[in-house]
């Protein structure tokens, strides 16, 4: 008894199998067959690959919250070409909303000569040219000291015209490249010829409608980049053909924290913008510049780098894999009816 019940028990559980195998010699294998297998095979590895791609690759996920950062640096990256403009007369200035002007002594700016063909023929520091202007500057007010000191400051003056007014017949240009560490708070930074006395400017360029802001925006941005930011500035061009202006950009920066699937977390911000362009009228008294003004958000976005689960995988890869195997099969049972019908149509009702 104890043995038909052992008997009874393994017919019982063999009749639950899904897979039932028949014999070697019931099985015919047939050209179309393998035709379909080999198919099949490659799509399924084909699929396997890209859901193993799908699942190794990271996506982000964003998130918004009230910025509470208090008492930090904005760090403004520049990297600009003004192709009609020799770096003697070029000067940044940065002033925030409570009025506070950024000297240039304290940044990292850097500034190429360039020649007509923009191949860089010279370098300054920045620094240098403000502690000259300085310099220059307290001989001005100290002049009344003596007449020896009024000739040295005209003769520096006419030096000084006659370099930028040959450094303008040569086509020389200037790149202007650094960083800015300014207050977190709303303010502009601006390029110009505004760091020239206003008789030397006026001698030099003959009016200000001469004076050409011509610039093109290789790199601007407001911290470092994470995968997948647009700085929509970079690569921008704006060339005067007739009168000259004042450009103005209108940014609105976004704190922004990237957070790494690692966890490492890199602090920068994003930014939008709009343009404006104020040609040069024949009264204007004001001179031509290229004006950045920005503003903080209060919000701060936070976007973290996220991997989907292994269990998402295998799900997915099921149901990829059996979905191809079944569909081959039942495409092999098709191609063997079709075949055997034009082979053999005497066979037809056979088959059916």
């Amino acid at each position: 008894m104890l043995l038909k019940g052992k008997m009874g028990l393994k017919q019982a559980i063999k009749s639950l199998d899904a897979f039932p195998r028949a014999e070697d010699h019931l099985l015919q294998k047939t050209q179309s067959g393998a035709l379909v297998s080999i198919v099949g095979l490659i799509i399924m590895a084909t699929l396997f690959l890209h859901e193993l791609r799908y699942y190794l690759t990271t996506y982000t996920v964003h998130e918004m919250s009230v910025d509470l950062k208090r008492g930090e640096t904005l760090p403004i990256h520049i990297n600009m070409t003004f192709p009609a403009l020799p770096c003697d007369v070029l000067s940044v200035d940065a002033i925030d909303m409570s009025g506070k002007h950024e000297v240039d002594l304290d940044t990292n700016i850097w500034k190429l000569r360039l020649n007509s063909h923009g191949h860089i023929i010279g370098t300054e520091y920045l620094s240098d040219l403000v502690e000259k202007e300085h310099e220059q500057k307290h001989d001005h007010e100290h002049s009344d000291h003596g007449s020896h000191m009024d000739g040295a400051f005209d003769q520096t003056s006419e030096n000084m015209i006659k370099k930028v007014k040959q450094a303008l017949a040569n086509g020389e240009g200037c790149r202007v490249y650094g960083v800015l560490d300014v207050q977190r708070v709303a303010g502009n930074f601006h390029i110009s010829v505004h760091g020239l006395n206003i008789f030397v400017a006026q001698m030099i360029f003959e009016g200000s409608k001469n004076v050409n802001v011509s610039h093109i925006i290789h790199d601007l941005s407001f911290g470092p980049k994470y995968p997948g930011i647009h700085n929509p500035l970079d690569e921008t061009s704006r060339i005067l053909r007739e009168a000259s202006g004042v450009f103005k950009y209108y940014i609105k920066i976004v704190p922004t924290e990237y957070r790494y699937i690692w966890k490492e977390v890199l602090p920068t911000n994003q930014f939008s913008v709009t343009e404006y362009f104020s040609p040069m009228k024949d009264f204007d008294r004001s001179w031509p510049a290229v004006y950045f003004l920005y503003d903080l958000s209060p919000i701060t976005v936070t976007i973290k780098e996220e991997r989907r689960s292994f269990l998402h995988f295998i799900t997915r890869l099921c149901a990829v894999l059996g979905g191809t195997f079944a569909l081959t099969g039942l495409l092999d049972r098709w191609m063997f009816r079709l075949i055997e019908a034009v082979t053999k149509p005497n066979t037809r009702s056979v088959l059916r």
